[in-house]
């Protein structure tokens, strides 16, 4: 069996090979995504790996099946970026990793939020430069604020778990509320109501044509003035230029984003000697209560080692069997 990944790093090679020692697959890895321009590059493997940037539209996929491409597996739990209906018109199978270490993405949420509101990485500048002047870097208490979560699933219920370890009362939408965190004390609400009452959004849903902006200029303004907005989920949840106005009005007081819209654009690449033709994230970073990551929430050496065992073995479960619980499917 040939696997064809893409976006690869140096990372994905290291913890891909370690786990292949069980399977014993032939693989090729591209650094480029997976997209029009490179597709044609596929020869005799049957499986692409790809991430979350690779674009896997219905052109794409027409290449692949010509190509004789029977399985994408996406290494990551979203699919937004495949074309599923094409994907089986095609004949080509898709499946994922639905869960992978949910804390890893979960304790960089609340690394996200401590540093913007606690302003460690200013203090840590700071006192480099030996100053140690406070000023500037006041915060405030997580302890009995009302958290906002969006999507309750093993991630979200991963960052609740840590945020009533704060003692923050936590207030939740999802289409399927869960009875283990109501029986926490988890508040399940309208979205209407949480944007009403949270004085700390947490954006853990994925990305769908339902939800697709769903932080934008109406939604914004039924929040509290100064509210904190963290997403470590899909970058299409939040209308950008709409965070942007919130900000210069005061509305978001603290905005941390390990996600963006335009991200496949800059994220996974050095891009430190060259200028940087996205104005929009220019602006962004350049607040002071901005906080951005580049899409890091789920990097942790627990994280990679179930994405790649898990990728694998979906695969082998697919060569075997034609299935796998981790198949995504219309």
């Amino acid at each position: 069996m040939k696997i064809a990944f893409f976006s690869t790093k140096p990372y994905d090679k290291v913890f891909f090979e370690r786990e292949n020692e069980t399977y014993g697959f032939q693989f090729s890895f591209y650094e480029t995504h997976l997209g029009p321009h490179i597709v044609n590059a596929i020869e005799n493997e049957e499986v692409v790996c790809v991430f979350v940037n690779d674009k896997l539209n219905r052109q794409v996929i027409e290449v692949l099946a010509q190509k004789g491409i029977k399985l994408i597996a996406l290494r990551c739990a979203g699919f937004n970026n495949v074309d599923l209906v094409a994907a089986k018109e095609f004949g080509i199978q898709v499946c994922r990793v639905p869960a992978y270490s949910p804390e890893a993405v979960a304790e960089h949420t609340m690394a996200m939020l401590l540093t913007l509101n606690r302003k460690t990485h200013k203090a840590y500048n700071r006192v480099r430069e030996q100053n140690f002047s406070l000023n500037g870097l006041l915060g405030f208490n997580i302890h009995q604020k009302k958290i906002g979560v969006i999507g309750t699933g093993k991630i979200g219920k991963a960052f609740i778990r840590i945020a009533l370890g704060f003692g923050a009362e936590i207030i939740a939408y999802d289409l399927y509320p869960d009875q283990n965190l109501i029986n926490a004390g988890v508040q399940y609400t309208s979205l209407d109501q949480l944007f009403k009452d949270s004085d700390i959004i947490s954006l853990h849903c994925p990305l769908t044509p339902d939800n697709h902006y769903l932080i934008n200029k109406e939604s914004l303004a039924k929040m509290k003035d100064g509210v904190t907005i963290i997403n470590t989920s899909r970058g299409n949840l939040i209308h950008t230029n709409d965070a942007i106005s919130a900000l210069k009005e005061h509305k978001i007081g603290l905005l941390g984003i390990d996600v963006y819209e335009q991200e496949e654009k800059l994220f996974f690449k050095d891009l430190s000697s060259t200028i940087i033709e996205d104005d929009t994230i220019q602006l962004l970073m350049s607040f002071p209560n901005v906080l951005v990551t580049a899409h890091q929430a789920f990097f942790t050496t627990e994280a990679l080692t179930q994405i790649s065992q898990r990728t694998l073995k979906s695969i082998a479960d697919i060569l075997s069997t034609g299935t796998t619980d981790n198949e995504v499917t219309l």
